[in-house]
């Protein structure tokens, strides 16, 4: 296994890695310790600071069990492209209006019929640990890519 460090080159890697994978399932614990998963439209945009962002509702299950145990993982796969990539890290309810204003992507809609008015509209963030993936072009041997 690679790990790789260098955090600008992580964030960089991580994004080629997802940028044309426009859905991951997003999973979470539940109450009992059991994992629950849930498909989410990717924005496909990790900042520099290693996070990764989905739209939500404030009310959804997901949500209250992110307020219980805050650890997640979401994994994106292309089988086209022979490319698997698992996340794990914590996520956070936000309710960023002027966040949400910079992330919006009309294909959204599909799910908040009311776009960014959209009463109980929410962001996930993701604060990325690690990064596995798999791919083609590394023979299958799991690479990983870990931040700080």
């Amino acid at each position: 296994m690679t790990v790789s460090t260098n955090s600008d080159r992580q964030v960089q890697q991580l994004q080629e890695l997802i940028q044309d994978i426009n859905s991951g399932m997003l999973t979470t614990v539940n109450d009992d310790g059991s994992l629950h998963s849930c498909p989410m439209y990717s924005i496909n945009e990790i900042d520099a600071e290693g996070r990764l962002w989905f739209f939500t509702s404030a009310n959804s299950h997901r949500v209250s069990e992110i307020e219980q145990n805050q650890q997640v993982n979401v994994s994106f796969s292309s089988c086209e492209q022979q490319r698997y990539v698992s996340i794990s890290g914590t996520a956070q309810l936000l309710k960023d209006r002027q966040k949400m204003a910079e992330l919006w992507k009309p294909e959204l809609e599909t799910w908040f019929s009311q776009g960014l008015d959209q009463p109980d509209l929410a962001l996930l963030q993701v604060n990325i640990k690690q990064a596995d993936y798999w791919d083609s072009s590394s023979s299958y041997h799991p690479q990983t890519i870990k931040f700080s």
